[in-house]
């Protein structure tokens, strides 16, 4: 009787002892808690977007005006850059009216899909990559054309054209979407797993190409396997070993890290990568006369620029990669001649549509193709 009654005053005294210890323990983990609380988002603001060093030193919430306009590439190439320098010279020269909200990385999607968006409107432009650009406006196509724009010095003369690169520009009007200009990304060729240094090397290469119908017909012609694929799905499926080369300029290649898989490269130089600069007509119609003109106006400008500074970062991407062991080669000129008298078939066959004329269309000559080759000096030979 007296162990019970003694463990039953005690009992008393052990609870409360208890009660208090875990009060405490609770205090204190809810405090450790509400620390952690507050240092939670610390944490996660130190996690860098890749977009941080590009993001305005203005607010663009007091804009009049937002131009949402796409890019699959990486902004450290000059010709993709080129939109957020086109976004900060029309804050500056518009009074911050207009925000041009740019989101390259494929941020919205591969370049097919952001198409039909811009089309349709729900965003207001897009630096559509020239392959991509056929499936909206077929005359695009011309720059795809083996060995017709395939030098910096070529495209230069080109845009100098007058009506030819006017008309060139007019080929998505009658979807609704205005092309007002170009900036590069260098010269294409082969990228691969394994050294190509004549074509029966080639031949045995799975070649990733962009989804457009120009390049499928001239790898038809060239008689090589191309692999038709999404921007987006090319670095997963290189180191997977679905594909084993890439058909695509020695700059994208170097700076979007495709050289660490595919280590090798052969200069074809057979067309320039260009971005064209396209905005949906209706947007751009809907703003005002004076701020209109001055949109046109910044993307000629900063284009004209960037189209400079291309050429430079072109050879130090080229002189980085070698650097780092990427080997360079070049086919033999029996082998070049082959792909270029093969290629010409690609010219003809896509004769009809380059030179089709819309109702739009203010310069209607009858040959448009044979007037760009004879300018540009173009010949089978």
């Amino acid at each position: 009787m007296k162990l019970k009654k003694w463990t039953a005053g005690r009992w008393w005294i052990v609870c409360m002892a208890t009660l208090g210890m875990l009060v405490a323990v609770g205090c204190s983990q809810d405090s450790e808690s509400k620390v952690a609380e507050k240092s939670a988002p610390a944490t996660k603001a130190t996690a860098a977007s890749p977009l941080d060093r590009w993001q305005p030193d203005f607010d663009p919430s007091t804009a009049s005006y937002r131009c949402i306009v796409s890019n699959v590439s990486h902004p450290v190439m000059k010709g993709v850059y080129a939109g957020f320098a086109i976004r900060d010279e029309l804050w500056k020269r518009t009074g911050g009216k207009i925000y041009f909200d740019y989101k390259p990385l494929s941020m919205l999607g591969g370049e097919v899909e952001v198409l039909n968006q811009l089309q349709m409107g729900a965003i207001q432009g897009m630096a559509v990559s020239s392959v991509a650009a056929t499936n909206l406006g077929p005359r695009f196509g011309l720059v795809n054309l083996p060995f017709l724009v395939n030098s910096f010095d070529k495209l230069d003369n080109f845009i100098n054209s007058g009506p030819l690169f006017e008309h060139f520009m007019r080929a998505m009007n009658h979807q609704g979407i205005t092309g007002l200009d170009i900036t590069g990304y260098g010269s294409y060729g082969w990228a691969t797993t394994t050294p190509v240094t004549q074509l029966d090397e080639a031949g045995k290469v799975k070649f990733r190409i962009a989804e457009a119908s120009v390049n499928k017909s001239l790898y038809d012609a060239w008689g090589l396997s191309p692999v038709v694929m999404p921007w987006p799905d090319v670095p997963v499926s290189l180191k997977q070993g679905v594909i084993t080369g890439l058909d695509h300029t020695p700059m994208v290649c170097n700076i979007t890290k495709k050289f660490e898989v595919a280590k090798h490269y052969t200069q074809v130089n057979y067309a320039q990568g260009l971005f064209i600069w396209v905005f949906n007509s209706a947007w751009l119609e809907s703003l005002p006369e004076d701020l209109r003109a001055t949109f046109i106006d910044v993307v000629h400008e900063v284009c004209a620029e960037i189209r400079k500074e291309t050429r430079a970062q072109e050879e130090a991407q080229i002189a980085d990669a070698k650097a780092n062991g990427v080997a360079f080669y070049t086919l033999p000129e029996a082998e070049m001649a082959m792909l270029k008298a093969k290629g010409d078939s690609v010219h003809q066959g896509w004769k009809e549509e380059i030179n089709r004329l819309g109702d739009g269309d203010t310069y209607r000559p009858e040959d448009y193709l044979g007037e760009v080759q004879s300018h540009l000096g173009y010949t089978v030979q």
